[in-house]
């Protein structure tokens, strides 16, 4: 019988033994296998279907530590040779990309046409691929949405090698949708996402960005809520909050040169006196926080004083305008208060833990309780019946 090794390096040129630099969370691949294309992916997990191979995808590794190790990891995909822009069709505001590209390149193609993926990028190098795996948005998500929102089109490799695709290049063809809302966030346990398209959006002729210091949560929560409720219709609503320093609220006005000017006066006015204007964001703007412990808080928008009581001693940065939130703590700080923090953040709202140290791991929950957990399950059994992608990297032990 051919051997699992040899079986992947007949249909894929870039296959080699795993190390210890490729392992997830301290598991450690037998084989990793770079595809090209799609057919070759295709290829690679009919494969790993016949020799019953557990297998993970990585784009860049940016968020390999998010979620829990896997259970098991015989094939690592790595899609890095996979980052072509498919089509660009200006004239629609689509794109049609491969999973492997960088989104920092993608914005380069784009911005050359005078057009964006509204995506912010809080860790650099991120890939389309992870970023759809993982869900991960930032300060944009306020006026644009999640990539959830701007995905219009998915083709993915499903357990057995199948190719599946759903959606279109258009705005307007949405058959088959959902297997993209499927895919985003499911941390890879429902098939190797290899291409996506996007809804794109026109440069703004002009922007501000506009920041000020608190006096503490209670005077932060205010001065959103003002900003929420006034006309000057902001892109991001960002609160910055240091485990030992002062607390600042950041808002991004885009538009018109003219309407924006006006917009960000009155957005200045109702931050303060101690107001500033750039046309650049501050230094933390849409960064995501260091820290061994990672937990991400979806709140209400009106709870964000509470949100910072409960970050006590934590680091917490957010989109204080939708109530998403993302608090860190150094590895000094220790499983039990790590526990306290999640337990805080859990009575306000749904708080994961994106990535923590082991021994923290073994104590926690990290998804915490998922209403719809065995309509995922019933999903996973229908994607993957041998349970074989990235298991139990997702919640529930998916």
């Amino acid at each position: 019988m051919t051997t699992p090794s040899k079986a992947l390096g007949e249909v894929c040129a870039d296959v080699r033994p795993g190390g210890a630099d490729d392992a997830v969370q301290g598991v450690a691949p037998a084989h990793v296998a770079a595809p090209a294309t799609v057919a070759e992916a295709s290829a690679l997990m009919r494969i790993a279907a016949e020799h019953g191979l557990a297998v993970v995808a990585r784009g860049a590794g940016t968020r390999l530590d998010w979620g829990a190790p896997p259970r098991q990891c015989d094939l690592l995909v790595d899609t890095h040779r996979l980052d072509r822009v498919i089509e660009h069709a200006a004239g629609d505001l689509v794109v049609k990309v491969e999973a492997g590209l960088p989104l920092h390149r993608l914005g380069e193609t784009l911005e050359a046409s005078g057009q964006r993926l509204a995506l912010d990028l809080p860790l650099a190098g991120s890939t389309v691929g992870g970023t759809l795996a993982t869900a991960a948005a930032g300060p944009l998500r306020l006026r644009y949405g999640t990539p959830r929102d701007l995905l219009i089109g998915v083709t993915i490799i499903r357990a057995d090698g199948a190719v599946a695709k759903a959606g279109g290049k258009v705005v307007k063809n949405v058959a088959g949708y959902d297997l993209g809302k499927l895919v985003t966030g499911s941390y890879g346990t429902l098939g190797l996402i290899v291409e996506a398209a996007f809804r794109l959006h026109p440069l703004p002729r002009g922007r501000a960005f506009v920041t000020a210091p608190m006096a503490g949560a209670v005077a932060a929560d205010e001065a959103v809520q003002a900003l929420l409720h006034s006309a000057i219709v902001p892109s991001a609503i960002e609160v910055d909050a240091p485990a030992d320093g002062p607390i600042t609220v950041g808002v991004l006005v885009e538009g018109a040169p003219a309407g924006v000017t006006a917009r960000t006066d009155t957005a200045a006015a109702l931050l303060g006196t101690d107001a500033e204007v750039g046309e650049t964001a501050p230094s933390w703007w849409g960064r995501a926080l260091d820290g061994q412990s990672l937990i991400e808080l979806r709140a209400k928008p009106t709870d964000l004083s509470q949100v910072l009581k409960a970050a006590a001693g934590a680091q917490a940065r957010g989109s204080a305008g939708n109530g998403v939130w993302q608090l860190a703590l150094p590895a000094e700080a220790g499983a039990q208060r790590v526990a306290e923090v999640v337990d805080a953040a859990r009575a306000l709202g749904h708080a994961v833990v994106l990535t923590a140290p082991p021994e923290v791991r073994e104590r926690l929950d990290m998804w915490g309780p998922v209403p719809a957990l065995a309509l995922m399950h019933r999903v996973k059994d229908q994607f993957d019946p041998e349970h074989r992608l990235s298991p139990g990297r997702f919640a529930g032990g998916i």
